[in-house]
């Protein structure tokens, strides 16, 4: 099987659309259609329904899928080996990821990777570690950077650094001037909970200890919950990292016991990663040295 075929289908299958899918892929949409009906023809059997709403992968589609995905990956990963024998580091590279390290750490990382392979192109998929486990599970990136993904989850983990979980309280808060907040003093106070159900590090925390906190507001993301806490309308918690270079009315405490989290990278296959991902592993270690 043809593997740009492969990919033209299932990036129409993951967008739910063929004009969506041609215009990420510099297709025509005709262009596009041809290569999944021959792809069809060549298997004996529809992989996508049409309908008003888009297009959808059929139950046999869906059979497939992971192997197409495979084809994929291994058209790519042979590029970037043929590429490196001779002489020309090129490829693509797809990167799950953390908002908070997209926003903070990635940024360095990319510019320091692509200085060095400018023939690598370097996409982010943002995301918190549910969606990342399920992308590693399918396999539609070359790695992950976050926490390490829950068991189960078919990948080589690889820790980075450790950072650590800190209290944000509103300046004004009973409390904000010592140096450290009690763990089950999050069950005493109005509490502002980031993507909850999402198995973020709150989570994760809150289901160890069986906190059980009084959560009178909700946000998607750590900017938000930063600033209604600098309003005073709860206390959170969050990474150390995230708040770097934030400003506001928001004092920062450490956990009592102390807390902390270890981001790193999750690689589907060490031993079948391509070129590219390896030179990126490499390039976070090397970039990340001696953090603490």
């Amino acid at each position: 099987m043809d593997a740009v075929k492969c990919g033209a289908l299932l990036c129409a299958a993951d967008l739910g659309s063929m004009t969506a899918a041609a215009e990420k892929l510099g297709y025509t949409q005709s262009g596009v259609t041809r290569m999944i009906r021959s792809l069809e023809e060549e298997l004996g059997f529809p992989l996508l329904a049409r309908g008003n709403g888009g297009v959808r992968l059929t139950e046999n589609g869906r059979l497939m899928q992971p192997t197409l995905r495979e084809i994929v990956r291994a058209d790519e990963n042979a590029r970037q080996l043929g590429a490196e024998i001779s002489g020309a580091v090129a490829g693509v590279l797809t990167v799950g990821s953390y908002f908070s390290v997209s926003a903070l750490l990635l940024p360095g990382i990319i510019s320091r990777f692509e200085a060095r392979y400018p023939g690598i192109r370097v996409r982010v998929q943002e995301g918190g570690n549910r969606e990342m486990a399920e992308w590693l599970g399918e396999k539609t990136v070359d790695c992950c950077f976050g926490a390490k993904p829950p068991d189960g989850v078919p990948c080589d983990w690889i820790p980075v650094f450790r950072d650590e979980l800190v209290a944000w309280l509103p300046r004004s808060f009973p409390g904000a001037s010592e140096k450290t907040f009690p763990l089950r003093g999050l069950e005493a106070v109005p509490f502002i909970q980031t993507s909850p159900d999402r198995d973020t590090d709150q989570d994760r925390l809150l289901r160890e200890y069986g906190l059980r906190p009084d959560i009178r507001f909700t946000t998607r993301d750590g900017f938000s919950t930063y600033n209604m806490v600098a309003a005073g309308l709860g206390v959170s918690f969050n990474q150390k990292l995230i708040s770097r270079g934030w400003d506001g009315e928001v004092a920062e405490l450490p956990f009592d016991p102390p807390q902390y989290v270890v981001l790193g990278l999750a690689v589907p296959s060490l031993g079948e990663a391509s070129p590219a991902a390896k030179k990126f592993v490499a390039c976070v270690k090397e970039t990340l040295a001696g953090r603490a």
